[in-house]
């Protein structure tokens, strides 16, 4: 440090010489002598301290700028600087606390509120990074950096036309500001706007060609596109500019999920999570996929460390992936909470819906990715033919995929109007409800995949209600019912939901009596199947299998000899880890028997190569357990507490076979045990389940429609009337 004073130079060079020798203490003690001696070496001494920040020596940089705090303590640069070395260092919080500093001395110092609503950002507070964002461009609006933090943080509170609004103020500050247009891509993918938001980022790499955020974005604009493998060329891109980039990893992860590269997939969220362990929602995806191959190391630490941050209400997991993970009915309804006031939170920006003239019919507005080729279509298209259309109007709200099979034909022909809004935004639907009329809006997705849930948060009608798809509350205000029945929802468990709770007699599961059983006569072999031998069998999808679960199961297989477990076939990892799982119970792995997917009506002419059907828990059997009962297969089940895991008790009791329905793990098991060893009480029970069939409830299609027709004008009539939503027999 060139300076004109002897003294003062042999003071910095001890000081120097101190850190060197990793004495910080003793360099600021010389510090402060060199100041006490002289107050003018001050802008000398700072310099230093920027010098020592410049080259990334940061403690050396703090003790520097610290010390000169008490002698230049009307100077805001110096806690200023002091707040941008916390924040490159992390320590957001010190950060925050000296750009306050800075600006109690220079109310107007434009820098350090532009970096103070950074930091905010950075660890996630958006409103209070709007707020200082607002004031620094109130004074000074010709700075771009403050334009593009506001947009971040507009963008996070889900207000996307805002937040582009924002990038488009940068832009025009600063054509080239390649960070402006590579953020822009973030709410235009949420607009559902994704050819555009890939254009910003290609926009972004002309500027700069190694801007490893602007692969990566466009790597997400390519996934929504479902150009899943372009997208992962372009997150590998990403990666090979800045390996640590963790977003990017979480990101290629999800892109080799979804197509199926599960083991791939699970490497990369492990590989991010190591780089960044708070990423949102990421632990769930990275326990959930692991669920998929049935991969159990470590499964009781992970479900150990997700609910207790779920209870600290961290943003840890979706809620949908918790319900296979445990029985724990509050800890569900918090997660939904979380998620839905992180992603959805309640919307005024549409305002109020003004009470209009009773409609000459009840308009139901259906909202769904599912309707074709689907578990949801197959459960739900005869209730669309049979709605009584001299009280009701339909309207389908489709925002799935662009198919045309015979499920997608049949469906159109049951709705008065089948609209496909996939390409619109959640609010231009929720207000496309509204012009309308719909006065009663039915979310059949919930948090399941390719949801929606956003629709609702703008109110898409007065009423709206949850049902079918996601088997839990959904935690959102706006949400006022929960469409079930006395079994999935006891009275005493009601305050684990959000909603009010319509109770619909029988079993809240609607089914289809058209359902078409294949002719085909399958033989054992062409199955895979053993020509002796009891066939237990359990189509659920693999991550419903929790190793208390398979471990059950291996305990009858051993007790039943000669039997085996017929099992649905998702992937290959699944298949090998499954059979290594029964080798350590000393079963032997040719015992287990995994069939591949096929048409419905194949899949269901198979089950009766099945003696009996094993369910899951906690998340039973829902439509492959009516697709069982359906085809005269006897179900059993565990009962649980949540929703999830009572749905297959509801089937049972609504076709009239309650002793399927066990409390236990060891009456499980018996029962199981018991049904293998006699099969005079097992013929017993499936010649009841062929009678039941045609008398009772569950497949009485048209008596469901009349409940649940009858449950929507007890809603209507009290919205009309006036009343707040409650629950409803």
């Amino acid at each position: 440090m060139n300076t004109s004073n002897p003294a003062l130079q042999l003071m910095l060079q001890k000081s120097m010489q101190a850190f060197t020798n990793c004495k910080p203490d003793l360099a600021e003690s010389i510090l402060k002598g060199a100041l006490q001696d002289d107050i003018n070496s001050a802008d000398i001494i700072f310099e230093l301290g920027i010098a020592y920040a410049n080259s990334g020596k940061f403690i050396e940089a703090l003790t520097i700028l610290d010390s000169l705090q008490i002698y230049k303590n009307a100077d805001a640069r110096i806690p200023y600087n002091l707040g941008l070395i916390y924040s490159l260092r992390g320590n957001h919080i010190l950060a925050i606390e000296a750009y306050e500093s800075a600006l109690k001395i220079q109310p107007d110092f434009v820098e350090a509120l532009i970096n103070k609503g950074s930091t905010y950002i950075d660890i996630k507070k958006f409103s209070l990074a709007i707020e200082v964002l607002e004031k620094a461009i109130q004074i000074r609006a010709d700075i771009p950096e403050a334009w593009c933090n506001l947009g971040i943080a507009l963008n996070h509170l889900n207000f996307q036309q805002e937040s582009l609004g924002a990038y488009h103020d940068a832009i025009k500050l600063n054509p080239n500001y390649h960070e402006a247009w590579s953020n822009m891509s973030v709410p235009l993918n949420k607009l559902k706007r994704f050819l555009e938001a890939s254009q910003a980022c290609d926009h972004a790499l002309s500027l700069k060609l190694d801007y490893a955020e602007a692969w990566s974005n466009k790597g997400n604009a390519l996934s929504e596109l479902r150009r899943y493998d372009e997208a992962i060329a372009h997150f590998e891109k990403a990666l090979s500019l800045k390996p640590d980039y963790a977003e990017a990893w979480s990101n290629k992860g999800n892109a080799l999920s979804e197509l199926r590269r599960y083991n791939e997939a699970i490497a990369h969220f492990e590989k991010a999570l190591s780089l960044r362990p708070d990423i949102d929602w990421l632990p769930g995806f990275l326990i959930h996929t692991k669920m998929k191959i049935c991969s159990w190391s470590d499964l009781a630490e992970s479900l150990n460390n997700i609910s207790t941050r779920v209870m600290a209400s961290e943003k840890v997991a979706n809620p949908f992936l918790l319900l296979a993970l445990n029985d724990d009915t509050l800890m569900h309804k918090r997660s939904s909470e979380i998620y839905i006031q992180s992603t959805h939170p309640l919307n005024p920006v549409l305002g109020p819906i003004i009470k209009h003239p009773k409609n000459h019919k009840i308009k139901l507005g259906y909202f769904s990715a599912d309707f074709h080729n689907h578990a949801t279509g197959h459960l739900m298209a005869e209730l669309f033919e049979l709605h009584d259309k001299n009280q009701f109007e339909l309207t389908a709200f489709s925002f799935g995929p662009l198919t045309s099979d015979e499920m997608r034909q049949r469906l159109r022909n049951s709705f008065d109007q089948f609209i496909e809004v996939g390409d619109k935004t959640d609010i231009e639907i929720a207000k496309l409800s509204r012009d309308l009329n719909i006065d009663i809006a039915i979310d059949l997705k919930g948090f399941t995949e390719d949801s929606r849930a956003g629709i609702f948060s703008y109110r898409a009608a007065p009423i709206q209600a949850n049902y079918l798809g996601y088997p839990g509350t959904m935690g959102a205000e706006y949400i006022d019912y929960i469409i079930g029945d006395q079994t999935v929802i006891p009275p005493e468990l009601q305050n684990s939901y959000t909603e009010k709770v319509v109770y619909l007699p029988g079993s809240y599961q609607v089914n289809d009596r058209k359902r078409v059983i294949s002719n085909h006569k399958f033989t054992k072999h062409e199955l895979g199947l053993p020509e002796q031998g009891f066939v237990f069998c359990c189509f659920n999808n693999n991550y419903k299998i929790l190793p208390d679960t398979f471990a059950s199961w291996m305990r009858i297989l051993h007790s039943v000899e000669g039997s085996i477990l017929w099992l649905f076939q998702d992937n290959p990892w699944a298949v090998k880890n499954l059979k290594r799982e029964a080798l350590n119970y000393g079963i032997s792995a040719n015992r287990l028997v995994f069939g591949k997917e096929m048409p419905l009506a194949e899949h269901l002419a198979r089950h009766h190569q099945a003696d009996l059907f094993l369910d899951t828990w906690p998340y039973n059997a829902h439509t492959t357990a009516s697709d069982a009962l359906w085809t005269g297969l006897p179900v059993l089940s565990l009962i649980g507490d949540s929703f999830a895991s009572r749905v297959a008790a509801s089937l049972l009791n609504a076709i009239g076979l309650a002793e399927l329905i066990t409390y236990s793990e060891n009456e499980y098991e018996a029962l199981a045990i018991e049904l293998a060893m006699n099969p005079k009480k097992l013929t017993a029970i499936k010649s009841k389940l062929v009678n039941n069939r045609q008398t009772t409830p569950l497949f009485n299609t048209p008596c469901f429609t009349k409940n649940l027709e009858a449950a929507f004008i007890k809603m209507h009539g009290g919205y009309l009337a006036g009343f707040q939503p409650d629950h409803i027999s």
